[in-house]
């Protein structure tokens, strides 16, 4: 990464000079840790309000900023919490003054990425804040997991059948409605390849970036398409295969013990 778009504070406070190598930068994380009396290395906690979801990392305070710029909404806090299947997702708090929360979720699709947009919504009078005037996140509500989660709405089509039995069977789940949010239910990038898999053994194809613009079967169904049923050439592959960059970065380097760089695991089935 070079820095934060059109953040220079941000930029400067996060991306810091290198003190063991000249001319480079560092990243702060913003992870608190500690040594440990065996010198290994323990994480406490974070520094800032920055979160990771589905594999991004967020900042809070960003899609605060985006909530707060919307028509009707006083004040807005966004914390992070754990849903039915133990996946870090999003919480929004906001005091508007129209009892309109699917408005504010659209809206703040049209500024930010599906993965920042909140999961959970919590609608107060006013915000609980600190002495200092400040939100007072500790103070916020526990958000009812099962209010925010859809309706459940059974699929009607054959497509949409198919589409809830490869997510109950990939996700672990007894029961998947059309408007139910993949990444809600637990889904992610990894889990989204393996829906795609299964797809193609039934003769369908789903490119992912569909997957995660459009998360509920409901509004997936239509991007499925129907492959030609082509099997991909099984026999040897032949011909020139270059170095994947962190090869030749590897083999540039000339370590003296590369089998330091040997990583190995075992699986389980």
């Amino acid at each position: 990464a070079r820095g934060y778009l059109n953040r220079e504070e941000e930029t400067a406070k996060r991306f810091t000079a290198d003190p063991f190598v000249p001319g480079e930068r560092m990243y702060r994380t913003g992870d608190l840790v500690k040594w440990n009396a065996q010198c290994g290395i323990e994480y406490i906690g974070r520094i800032d309000q920055q979160v990771k979801v589905r594999g991004y990392r967020i900042e809070l305070s960003e899609i605060e900023v985006r909530l707060a710029q919307l028509a009707g909404v006083h004040d807005a806090a966004v914390t992070a919490v754990e849903d039915k299947a133990g996946n870090t997702a999003l919480c929004a708090y906001v005091a508007p003054q129209q009892d309109d929360i699917e408005a504010l979720k659209a809206a703040l699709k049209d500024t930010l990425p599906d993965y920042m947009v909140p999961a959970f919504w919590v609608e107060m009078d006013e915000l609980p804040v600190t002495a200092n005037g400040k939100i007072d996140k500790k103070a916020l509500p526990e958000p009812d997991i099962e209010a925010g989660s859809a309706a459940y709405k059974a699929p009607e089509t054959e497509m949409e059948t198919l589409l809830s039995d490869i997510w109950q069977e990939v996700l672990g789940l007894d029961q998947i409605g059309v408007s139910d949010n993949f990444f809600t239910l637990g889904g992610d990038s990894i889990k989204g390849i393996q829906m795609a898999s299964r797809l193609n053994q039934h003769g369908y194809k789903l490119e992912m970036k569909d997957l995660f613009q459009h998360p509920t079967i409901e509004e997936l169904v239509s991007y499925v398409e129907r492959t030609e049923g082509k099997q991909a050439d099984q026999g040897p592959v032949e011909g020139e295969a270059e170095l994947t960059p962190i090869q030749r970065w590897f083999f540039e380097k000339n370590f003296t013990n590369k089998h330091h760089w040997n990583q190995s695991v075992m699986l389980h089935a």
